[in-house]
């Protein structure tokens, strides 16, 4: 089976977590898409859904998804999303299609965060993929200093600019053995909006497309 294969297995096995007649969480890249597409083939079950990026919107809406504001609902039984990079604990490296703090905000409201990827995200230790994060343009050097200081190579992400109007640095070169230490002390750089690192709030379940099928990981 091809990687896109394996991220279709794994968006249709997420549909045995929605829960009927309630709004879901949506996230954003490709394998959201592909999970996107199969949540089509059962709009009429659910009252709508609640959207990481405003092309995850624009998609779902072309479906006829119902699209909620998440100020507008009181809580969210599931959120379902890939990522970039996952560990056996779940810990997660996300923000390659820029969509991340809105992510990570509908992460920490959800009840229960299902993350669906292929075989290919899978890994030991964080950080073989670059991690992004999103900065306001005027910290953007200041900030890029700090994660030098703490052994990374930011990258200004070329021409991209968030949903919330901001920048993004794909930072290289870090060997993330403890994610949670890490995403704090991200969180504490003046200038860092939200960083890809989904440590503190990690996912509670991950669907895992392989060649032998579909393998659930946590509960």
């Amino acid at each position: 089976m091809g990687q896109d294969d394996l991220k279709r297995a794994a968006a249709r096995a997420a549909l045995d977590y929605v829960v009927a007649g309630r709004i879901v969480g949506v996230g954003t890249g490709s394998t959201a898409r592909c999970f996107i597409d199969a949540l089509a083939g059962i709009k009429d079950k659910i009252a709508g859904a609640v959207a990481s990026s405003e092309d995850t919107r624009r998609r779902l809406e072309a479906y006829g998804i119902k699209v909620y504001d998440l100020n507008d609902i009181d809580d969210l039984p599931v959120y379902i999303d890939g990522a970039d990079e996952i560990t056996p604990q779940l810990h997660m490296i996300k923000g390659g299609g820029g969509a991340l703090t809105r992510e990570k905000i509908i992460a920490a409201v959800t009840a229960k965060f299902v993350c669906i990827v292929d075989s290919s995200k899978s890994v030991d230790t964080l950080g073989r993929f670059p991690l992004p994060i999103e900065v306001i343009p005027m910290a953007r050097a200041q900030v890029a200093r700090e994660l030098m200081r703490l052994g990374g190579r930011p990258t200004l992400r070329e021409g991209f600019v968030t949903d919330n109007g901001n920048i993004i640095l794909d930072v290289h070169g870090l060997h993330i053995a403890d994610p949670v230490s890490l995403e704090t002390a991200l969180d504490h750089i003046v200038g860092i909006v939200a960083s890809g690192l989904f440590a503190r709030r990690p996912a509670d379940v991950c669907l895992m497309g392989t060649d032998k099928g579909v393998v659930t990981l946590g509960g």
